[in-house]
Parts: C-alpha cells; structure tokens; sequence
C-alpha cells in the first residue's frame, strides 16, 4: 500500500526532527519507511531532505547514493550534500561535487558557491580552486553584486593568504556589506593583525552599515589582542546604547576582553550581569581567573557551575586543569580527571595534554606518564608537557629520551619550547655537552632560531658546569640583548659556585634591567654571606633599605584532606601550633644525631650563632613539613609548595630527614621540583 502524499510528508517532518536532535537513528527509520511505502524513485522533496539530513549528519556516503539515484537532482540536492561536505572538513568530497554538478546541468546559486568556496579555503584543497570558482562565479553573474558570493570570495582569499587578491575583490564591491567587512576583520584577528580588524570596523562604520554579533566581537578580540582597554571599554558603551548586551555571543566577548586586559573585575562585572549564561560564558570567566593569577576563584566558579547544572566540556576542563597547576593542587586535579574520565572526554586530546600538564605541575611525574602514554593521539603540546614536566622534575634522561622519540616518531616537529625543555633538561641533568651541541644546532636540524629564553638555558647549562666565566663570554657574544633571565642564570651559578666578581656584575645587570626586583638584591646579599663577605653583604641590605625595597614575605602551603594550610617563617598561628614546634625539636635531635649541622650562612648576619640556628629551624617549609609528618600516613608522598627559592638550610635538613624517616618529600618552590628520598635530592643540590 502506497502512502498519500500527506504521509510522504509526514515522513519528512520526522527527518527534519532527526535533523534539529541529531539523531541518525531516527532519520534512517524515516528512510526505511519512505523506502518501504513510497513508489521508487523517492519524491524529489522527500530525496532532498534525506540528502540534508546525510550531509547534516555528516555521513557522506548514503547522501552521495540517493544523489546518484536522484532522477533529476536540483541545486538543492547538490548544495545540501556540498554544504554538508564543507561544514564537517570534506573539502575535496565539496569540489568534487561542484563540477559534477555542472556535468548535469545544475547551475550553482548564491547559496551553493558560498559553500564551495569555504571548502577551497582548506589547506587540503587545490590552491587554485578557490580563483577558479571565483571565475565561474564571475561567468553566472553573482559576482561582484551578491554579497553572499562575494564575502565568501573574500573570506577565501584571506584564508588562503591572497591579500592582493581579496583588496581588488573588496575595491570591486559596488557596496561592501558587513559581512564583507566581517570577513576582514576576523581573519585579520586570526592572523595576529588586530590593529587592521580595527580599521576595517571604524570603515565599516564610516560606510554607514550596522555592525552585527560578528562585528562586535571580532573588533573586542581585535582589542584583546592589542590590549586597548580604553578603546574597547568604548564599545562596550556602543554595545549598551544600541541593545546587543542581551546577546550571550558579545558578552562572553566582552568578558574575555577585560580578562585579557588584566581587568578582572570588570570581567566578572559583565558575567554577573549576563541574562542568559551558556557553557562558554562560564569557561570565559574561568579562563580569566587563571590568566590573572586568581586560580582559587576560577575553581570556585568551576565549582558553580557544575553546582547549577553546567556539564563539563573538554574546554572547560582543560582550563580548570590549569588552574590546578597553578594552585599545585594534585588532589584537585585528580578530581577534575575523574570528572572528565564520567563525562568520557578524557581521551579528548585538549584535556589529555592539560592532564598531562597538570600532573607534572603538580609532582607527580608518574601520573603524568600514564597520562601520556594513555593518550589516543598527541599534539605539539602533549608532547611539550611531557617533555617539560621531566626537565621540572630533574629527570633528565627521560626527557632526552623522549624527545629522541618525538623526533623520530615524526608526528609533529619540535618548536621553541620544546628546545627550551629539553636544554633545561640536560642542564639539570649535567649532560652540558649535549645540551650544547643541541642549541649550536637546533637552527640546522629544526629550523628554530634561537631566542632569549634559549640563550638563558645555555647559561644556566655552562654555570652548572662550573663554567661562569665562559657563560659570561657566551652572553657578550649574544647577538641579542641579555635578557633578565639570562643575567639572573647568570647570577644563581655564580651564587652556587661563589665567583662574587662575576655575580656582582650580573647582579649590577640586573638592577638596571629591573631596579625593584628584591629577589636579585636578595640573592647577591647571600652570595657574599656565603662567601664570608658580610660587609658587602650587609651594604646590599642597606641599599634595599634606601631606595625603598622590600624583601617579599616567604610562605609554604601543604594540602591535606582539601583544605590549603599556609605558613610564614616563626609562624605561630596554626591550631596545631605546639604539635608542630614538638615535631621540629624532635626532627632537630635525631638530625643532629645522624649528623646534621644548621646551615647559618644564610641567616640573619646581626645574630649570634645560636640564634641563626633557632632561624632556620622556623623557616616557613619546615613548619610545613612537621604538619605534614603529622597528618599524612607513612608511605603517602609529603607535597610542599613555596613562593620562593627553597634555602640552603632547608634543603639540606629535608635531604636528611628523608632518610631518617625512610618517606619522600616533594617540594615545589619558585624555581623547579626536589624531589627528596634515601638523603639525596633530584636537583642534585643546584638550584
């Protein structure tokens, strides 16, 4: 029995549903139903919305069969399947069609070329298809008059780096619409060129056209990137005057311009006010919080968000995972990984590299290998984040290793920072030679000009070595200006190494580069106390005093049981106060006992030598660790965080603690990871 055509339609209604929920379940039982009940061939409307739903659905292969088993396809059928090829990255399958389309007659419109001309933009297409449909566009009639063609002509000119071409196009224009000058300014966004996105939006403007979503906030990513607070604090008043605040699109914009502006307040300003908040919106305001340094309020958000029913995204996983990394929380970050393992995007490579990332970040390299090692498929940045969490930690061979792995592997070539990593690595590792013969000739093997950041590693690489005065000769032959991180590479190796000469000269580098930086002040102070040179260790001192610097205030976080405890050297204030100073005493007697003597180099240099030694026994990862000896079980690593250089004293008291008490101590202070076990350090005592 054969269905009247109100049936046939009735079937195409529930293929439309299937289009608008996706569902490709429901759109073949539809097909089926056609197929069983419909005279052969299929009407040409219902065909027609079979091909849309296929193409939609991005299952090119029965969309191309009911087309060749289309008696008399229209335009309709080949744009549907064409559009549908161009959305999901088929561009080839999209040119294909096209001239398959003309074989049979079928003259392309103003809506079919848009969509082949988006696919000739890939750089998987031939790069003479995008002019040769702009030729055949020509011959139809649709350019330079429809404004569809033409943006879409534009657009594919910018994309596939035609500048000339897309200025001759835009001067031909009898009156360039805003989609026109969309297409300007947002692959002038996209290409790093924000200050010519600005132009085309003022012309725009000039030419009397309405700027729409698109506009909006490509000119506030524009502004982001160029960080022009004012002038875009000034759209955001034109956004107000002429009603696009309720538009969800330019209020996230508008949230990660302030963000990117370091205008965090005015950020949450524009989040609060939202009307309509969707997953974006929360992973702008969570992206902004870590990118300025609050990573305590973007996991609060995070925390709203899921509490108000938002699902986790890869997106927003992946920037909740950085601010793990920022906060060393571990533990938090394994609870986002369990979050993401539900929501089953763990294997999405976005939140595979951040987990990657954050493991390491957090001290537990191990983790972050099976992470790794877990991953489906890697990227530059999976492979970056391993790479760099084995230089972090001291483990030099295994990221020699695997960068020989990368390299052979093929997958991706290396960039900047995977040379800088890896030269970190070696330095770390004690392997100078090969860590020099890595930068003499990354420009030859890689392609990858040496930068400041390179030129920094090679000095902290010779300094290690011993070998300042050949790291000095190497920063005066720099074709480069030094940097502040080359001069403080500098500085640190001859602080370790007690070359005061050398260290006074890189120290006076410095405070040009960087007159208020106390750390510098700081660290020279200690090289001559080290030396026994209080006289000029106390003058330094005295010239912080005089120009009015001041020493930042030391302090060591450890979590237990999701909850931060912080102290400050001699602090006090903690409720478990007297449990901890009975621990350090008792630490202090079985230390001294295996040999142990306070180092007081470094302490206060107006204090008699018994009181240096009460000074260092307060010290703020001391304090730290006696918590940590009294919450965390034996066998469970004691993970300390502090916003400073680990000192001296420390550092040796923690080797021995770790082979008193048979338990391994991670501390991650301002420079790298120590990994501390059986009396010894990962660092290998240079920091």
């Amino acid at each position: 029995m054969l269905l009247p055509r109100r049936d046939a339609q009735s079937l195409a209604a529930a293929i439309e549903l299937a289009v608008s929920t996706r569902s490709a379940a429901l759109g073949r039982a539809a097909h089926a139903a056609a197929v069983r009940l419909l005279p052969s061939p299929l009407p040409c409307f219902l065909s027609n919305h079979l091909i849309n739903l296929y193409s939609k659905l991005d299952l090119p292969s029965p969309a191309s069969s009911l087309l060749l088993l289309h008696p008399s396809p229209s335009v309709v059928s080949f744009t549907a399947l064409i559009s549908g090829a161009a959305q999901h990255h088929r561009p080839l399958l999209a040119l294909r069609l096209l001239p398959a389309m003309l074989r049979r007659s079928v003259r392309p419109n103003h809506f079919t070329l848009p969509c082949a001309l988006k696919a000739s933009s890939s750089p998987l297409s031939p790069p003479s298809s995008g002019p040769q449909i702009h030729s055949l566009a020509l011959r139809l009639g649709l350019l330079p008059a429809d404004p569809f063609v033409a943006s879409a002509a534009l657009d594919m000119y910018l994309k596939t780096g035609r500048p000339a071409d897309a200025r001759n196009l835009f001067g031909e224009m009898p009156r360039p619409s805003a989609v026109s000058f969309n297409a300007v300014m947002t692959n002038a966004v996209l290409h790093g060129r924000p200050d010519d996105a600005v132009r085309a939006f003022f012309a725009l403007r000039r030419a009397g056209e309405r700027p729409d979503t698109v506009s909006l906030c490509a000119f506030l990513n524009a502004c982001a990137g160029a960080s022009y607070a004012d002038l875009g604090s000034q759209l955001h008043g034109f956004v107000s005057r002429y009603g696009f605040c309720a538009d969800v699109s330019v209020r996230n914009a508008l949230v990660d311009f302030y963000g990117k502006c370091r205008r965090t307040r005015d950020a949450r300003g524009v989040f609060d006010e939202m009307p309509l908040r969707n997953v974006v919106s929360w992973c702008s305001m969570i992206v902004v919080y870590a990118q300025n340094g609050a990573e305590e309020d973007a996991f609060k958000l995070y925390l709203k968000a899921r509490s108000e029913g938002v699902e986790p995204t890869d997106y927003m996983v992946s920037s909740v995972l950085t601010t793990c990394s920022g906060l060393s929380g571990l533990d938090l970050g394994r609870s986002v990984h369990a979050v993401a393992f539900r929501a089953c995007i763990d294997a999405n490579i976005f939140v595979a590299s951040s987990l990657v990332d954050m493991y390491g970040k957090c001290g537990s390299v191990e983790d972050a290998e099976k992470a790794f090692d877990e991953m489906p498929e890697r990227n530059l940045v999976s492979w970056n984040a391993m790479i760099g969490g084995y230089a972090q930690h001291g483990r030099a061979d295994a990221a020699l290793a695997l960068f020989d792995e990368m390299v052979a592997s093929g997958e991706v070539a290396p960039n900047f920072v995977t040379l800088v990593s890896v030269i970190t690595a070696c330095s770390r590792g004690g392997y100078t030679d090969e860590g020099l013969e890595l930068f003499e000739k990354m420009k030859e093997r890689f392609g990858i000009e040496p930068r400041t950041e390179h030129y920094a590693c090679v000095v902290d690489l010779l300094g290690r070595a011993g070998m300042e005065e050949r790291a000095y000769e190497f920063i005066k032959e720099m074709p480069i200006p030094p940097s502040i991180s080359v001069w403080g590479a500098l500085l640190g190796s001859c602080k370790m190494h007690r070359k005061t000469e050398l260290g006074r000269i890189a120290a006076e580098k410095l405070f040009e580069l960087d007159p208020q930086d106390s750390g510098n002040h700081v660290l020279l102070s200690n090289m001559f106390a080290s030396a026994g040179r209080w006289d000029e260790a106390i003058e330094v001192r005295k010239e912080m005093k005089d120009v009015g610097i001041k020493k930042g205030p030391g302090c060591s976080w450890i979590t237990w049981k999701n909850e931060v405890h912080v102290f400050q050297a001699k602090d006090t204030t903690h409720e478990r106060s007297m449990e901890i100073q009975a621990m350090l005493a008792k630490l202090r007697t079985e230390m001294e006992a295996a040999g142990y003597k306070p180092d007081t180099g470094y302490a206060l240099y107006d204090l008699e030598e018994e009181e240096k030694e009460t000074e260092v026994i307060q010290h703020s990862e001391k304090l730290a660790l006696a918590f940590g000896l009294l919450c965390i079980p034996p066998g469970i690593p004691i993970r300390i965080t502090k916003n400073l250089r680990v000192c001296g004293d420390c550092h040796r008291a923690f080797k021995f603690i770790s082979g008193i008490l048979g338990r391994e101590i991670i501390v991650r202070d301002n420079n790298r990871f120590h990994h501390f076990r059986d009396y010894g350090c990962s660092c290998m005592d240079y920091w």
